[in-house]
């Protein structure tokens, strides 16, 4: 192996190491995150409010699409990775609200993809 590609390979070592630590740092938060939505929950279920919470769905897409774009990420997959843990954490609110006896006031919204935009809104 030559040194230049030595040198390659230890370098994409040390990035793959890094990817891995943040990987682990994600995992940990989204665990932390799914502690705090569980309490939500059960709050919830305990008062008969609704699993979901359209308004700050919304309010919460746009304000992680501007994040996004601070950031240099783009919106599309934020907003996308927001849709899939939503979805995640109201189908645990729907099963807590039926384990309470409570009805869901609304259905819950399948975490559809956004689609990509030309504009950076």
């Amino acid at each position: 192996m030559a040194a230049d590609e030595r040198e390659a390979r230890e370098e994409l070592d040390g990035i793959r190491l890094s990817i891995d630590n943040i990987d682990a740092a994600l995992i940990h938060m989204l665990a932390e995150r799914f502690k705090y939505t569980q309490r939500v929950g059960r709050l919830k279920a305990d008062h008969g409010l609704p699993p979901t919470d359209s308004a700050r769905e919304t309010r919460q897409i746009a304000r992680l699409r501007a994040l996004a774009e601070e950031s240099h990420l783009d919106p599309a997959f934020a907003e996308k990775w927001f849709n899939f843990v939503v979805a995640e954490v109201i189908q645990h609110h729907e099963e807590l609200a039926g384990a309470n006896g409570v009805a869901t006031a609304e259905p819950a919204q399948s975490a559809q993809p956004a689609e990509p935009t030309d504009s950076p809104s």
